[in-house]
């Protein structure tokens, strides 16, 4: 039987890996097992945590590397994935960049304002693709709320926004000791539950605000367990004002369960995406669950392939580089907000 070409699927996505001592790491090596994606190349200098992975999904040795820059010298992957520091996001684009290969890192973008410009610069300079992975990205039901909002306008213009991220904490879920290593770090997470959870928050308002600026940003952070967490904060809330709108964002490792959620109260309306199922409308006439359309991407491998390919325009994205330069001034200024104990206005 013939097959028309436009039935066949693409070709799969070559990815290096950048890193193995984030725990997110775990998704892309079960897609590499169910055959979505193909991995080329890990670089990971630690051999015990390289052994580890050997182990528990059975990769053979020749995909090892010591390090990224030996990895590119035998391999060209369609793109570098970095499941690494947050700290060490620069390094990873500052290797990548100059070859011409595009990276995805692991939300947020990076811990300073600094690095994070650093490193779009050098992706404008090479024209490559720096983008940012969150787990909500793909939730249908915040993609479904964004479009209520935007293409029905039913909610009207919106007026506040609030987001709890979090769980009951990263040592009391069971995150593995290389991952709370860094995690747990000041300078390579760049915090606690305020870079970990915060982003999420600051990410999905900075894509509802289609990519402005907000006018100041006020942040409170508490250390609720300082014998488990010594040296980072573990509870965060950070208020972020735009000229018509207010936007709040509950980031904790003292929740008493998981929860990513969204809500947004319009002029005329409100949506709540609990979690990535379930979407409830209220307004004058509505109050109760919206259903919920499949999103195009379950994950950010299709996606990737698309905005690599030139299928798709990443640039208002919640994975764009746009979207996520801004996100990181807008948790150094939490952080310096709750340091100053003051307001923390942003330059327009």
């Amino acid at each position: 039987m013939l097959l028309n070409i436009n039935t066949l699927a693409q070709p799969l996505l070559k990815v290096g890996v950048a890193g193995l001592n984030h725990d997110h790491v775990n998704n892309i090596m079960h897609q590499f097992k169910s055959g979505e994606v193909i991995i080329v190349g890990i670089a990971e200098s630690d051999g015990q945590l390289a052994r580890k992975y050997k182990d528990r999904f059975g990769l053979p040795d020749s995909l090892f590397y010591k390090d990224l820059s030996e990895m590119l010298q035998h391999i060209k992957p369609d793109v570098v994935l970095a499941y690494n520091a947050i700290a060490d996001h620069i390094a990873v684009v500052e290797t990548c960049a100059p070859k011409g290969i595009s990276v995805m890192v692991e939300k947020p973008l990076a811990t300073t304002v600094k690095d994070a410009e650093r490193m779009a610069f050098l992706a404008k300079q090479y024209k490559i693709q720096l983008l940012t992975n969150y787990e909500t990205t793909w939730y249908p039901t915040n993609q479904q709320a964004y479009n209520m909002i935007n293409s029905q306008q039913a909610i009207g213009n919106i007026i506040k926004m609030v987001v709890h991220d979090g769980h009951q904490g990263p040592v009391e879920i069971g995150c593995s000791p290389d991952f709370l290593k860094w995690l747990t770090d000041p300078v390579k997470n760049g915090g606690g539950a305020l870079m970990d959870f915060g982003c999420y928050g600051a990410n999905l308002m900075t894509w509802l605000m289609h990519n402005e600026t907000p006018l100041s940003v006020t942040a409170i952070t508490k250390h609720i367990k300082p014998n488990i967490y010594p040296k980072v904060d573990d509870d965060a809330t950070i208020m972020v004002e735009y000229p018509n709108a207010t936007g709040l964002i509950e980031a904790s490792w003292n929740w008493p369960f998981g929860i990513k959620d969204l809500e947004v109260f319009g002029k005329t309306g409100y949506l709540h995406a609990l979690n990535g199922t379930t979407l409830i409308q209220k307004d004058s006439a509505i109050n109760g669950s919206v259903e919920v359309k499949p999103y195009v991407y379950k994950d950010n491998i299709r996606y990737l392939s698309d905005v690599l390919s030139g299928k798709i325009n990443a640039d208002k994205d919640l994975s764009s580089l746009e979207n996520n330069l801004i996100v990181v001034r807008i948790l150094e200024a939490a952080k310096q907000s709750a340091i100053a104990g003051k307001k923390i206005y942003l330059k327009q």
